[in-house]
């Protein structure tokens, strides 16, 4: 099930996208559900087609939990070594943005990169010093992700929260799906200004992580509680490289659909 949120004439929605996966917007429906999707799927009979409202992102995480060096080959090209056990640090709610959503160059940084990934939902009931197998049970479903970051200040501070905290450094999208297997996922990332010119600067699977996603919510759970909501991003394969105010971003995630984000200067 690939389930949104959306803008629409009368408000803001959470909805089912309908129609057959890898078709484009104008093949595809949305169909509106009661209240949140944590709780039972309700439809209201209300329907739009795809192209005519705005989607959001299809989550407001209270947290953004993330895993640094969890591809062998990405952090290689860092000069670092893969981390005996995950690497934790955290994004802010307020860098959390949806498709088509800008991001935001900030002025104190030189060089901000791409970082294409698979995001993890967190479902009811949460999770907290969970087992393997009750972390699997708190997966909700999926989401693409960019862990956008400000390269020059993750070196020039040697902590990572300025670099990775920006309003506008965690696009996500387009919607969750449920009920996916991920243990092999082709990763993508594609920067260019024009569709025909668009450069394909990351390629990886996810059966190449280090860690595994039951893995990394059980091994989170036990350092804090995962709320319903949260989302987990799971590392970034090689080939993170600069973008620049006119790009467009395009992280494609097998299975996931396509999240697609342009890059402007900050005012």
């Amino acid at each position: 099930m690939r389930i949104a949120r959306f803008a629409h004439a009368s408000g803001m929605s959470f909805g089912v996208v309908e129609g057959e996966a890898g078709a484009g917007p104008e093949g595809l429906t949305v169909a509106e559900i009661e209240g949140h999707p944590f709780g039972r799927i309700t439809f209201t009979n209300q329907r739009w087609a795809l192209a005519d409202v705005r989607l959001l992102s299809p989550i407001l995480p209270s947290k953004v939990v993330c895993v640094g060096r969890n591809y062998a080959d990405h952090a290689a090209e860092h000069g670092a070594e893969v981390p005996a056990e995950p690497l934790l640090f955290l994004k802010p709610s307020t860098s959390v943005i949806g498709p088509g959503d800008a991001i935001r160059l900030p002025v104190q940084s030189k060089q901000v990169e791409h970082e294409a990934e698979l995001g993890v939902v967190i479902g009811p009931p949460g999770a907290r010093r969970a087992d393997r197998a009750a972390a699997e049970k708190a997966i909700f479903g999926y989401v693409g992700a960019n862990d956008v970051t400000a390269r020059d200040l993750q070196r020039s501070d040697g902590q990572w929260t300025r670099a990775k905290g920006f309003d506008s450094f965690c696009p996500l999208g387009p919607w969750i799906v449920t009920g996916l297997d991920v243990s092999d996922l082709e990763v993508r990332c594609e920067v260019g200004r024009k569709p025909e010119e668009m450069e394909v600067r990351q390629l990886g699977r996810t059966k190449d992580m280090v860690f595994d996603v039951p893995a990394l919510v059980s091994y989170i759970s036990h350092v804090m509680t995962l709320l319903p909501g949260d989302v987990v991003l799971t590392g970034t394969p090689a080939g993170v490289s600069p973008v620049t105010a006119g790009d467009t971003v395009v992280v494609r995630i097998e299975g996931l659909g396509e999240l697609a984000n342009p890059v402007v200067a900050l005012d």
